[in-house]
């Protein structure tokens, strides 16, 4: 019996318009008032998906948000952190000098702010700002990172076609140091090396008392694959990436076409 349901954002529940389907809303809605757990595990911070907690009314005391992509667990009420992991200021200084090297803007995420590291390369600037706006922005020297108190993710914001040229010839060594996967289209990450959604989801169970084979998770791009792989139920979305529906253990039907509602209804609403 599925008791929890883990949720990518972009793509997956959301239409491509960032909004969510009343078709998806009534189906969660009607999945937590069976007793089961919904999470929704994103890459973003816990404020800036507030709204779309208060649509599916995850605000109550016992909902849980995975975010920054596995490295907080926090309580959607209070916003209390219960689990986290940060990145360093000597990984910093390591994963600026790759980047810059490569002619990639770097975006630090702490919190609820992004920091753009400077100085940026002249010919490729950071288009982060236009894919989160609830976010608040700003820029910072490396000499002045060294007085922030943990970072949760480092970030590439550029266009598809130079993630396409750059990320496969990111150096091995990097793998084996950090966890880095692309997040979207215009979008990969730095975490820390154990951090993922299945990672998350691994730490929310234990929290829980949920087993893997008791949760089901939702997904479309490569930053899904891990929390794909640990459920018993990996799910993904027939708008997702080749490398998710490799792994899945079942396809829905497209974002557009109220996939999560379609696979909830089928595998979890009695």
């Amino acid at each position: 019996m599925i008791k929890l349901i883990a949720i990518d954002l972009d793509g997956t529940l959301l239409k491509d318009d960032k909004t969510i389907s009343d078709k998806n809303r009534e189906t969660l809605m009607k999945a937590k008032e069976q007793g089961v757990k919904v999470v929704l595990c994103t890459g973003r911070p816990l404020n800036s998906v507030v709204g779309h907690l208060e649509t599916l009314n995850l605000l109550d005391e016992g909902d849980y948000a995975v975010t920054f992509n596995g490295g907080l667990i926090q309580r959607n009420d209070t916003g209390e952190i219960i689990a986290k992991q940060l990145m360093t200021q000597d990984d910093l200084e390591d994963i600026y000098g790759l980047t810059y090297d490569m002619g990639l803007p770097l975006d630090l995420v702490v919190g609820s702010s992004v920091l753009t590291v400077q100085p940026q390369p002249q010919n490729s600037k950071s288009l982060y700002y236009t894919l989160n706006p609830l976010l608040t922005y700003d820029e910072i020297n490396l000499e002045e990172s060294s007085k922030l108190d943990g970072i949760n993710k480092m970030v590439c914001a550029v266009g598809p076609k130079l993630i396409d040229e750059h990320l496969p010839k990111i150096p091995k060594s990097y793998h084996e140091k950090y966890n880095i996967v692309r997040s979207g289209e215009y979008l990969f990450e730095f975490l820390p090396k154990s951090v993922s959604k299945g990672f998350g989801l691994k730490m929310l169970g234990e929290i829980l008392d949920i087993k893997p084979e008791e949760m089901m998770a939702l997904g479309d791009e490569e930053n899904d694959l891990s929390m794909i792989e640990f459920v018993g139920l990996g799910v993904a979305m027939e708008n997702g990436s080749d490398v998710v529906k490799n792994v899945a253990q079942h396809i829905t039907v497209t974002n557009e076409e109220d996939g999560v509602a379609v696979a909830v209804e089928k595998f979890v609403l009695k």
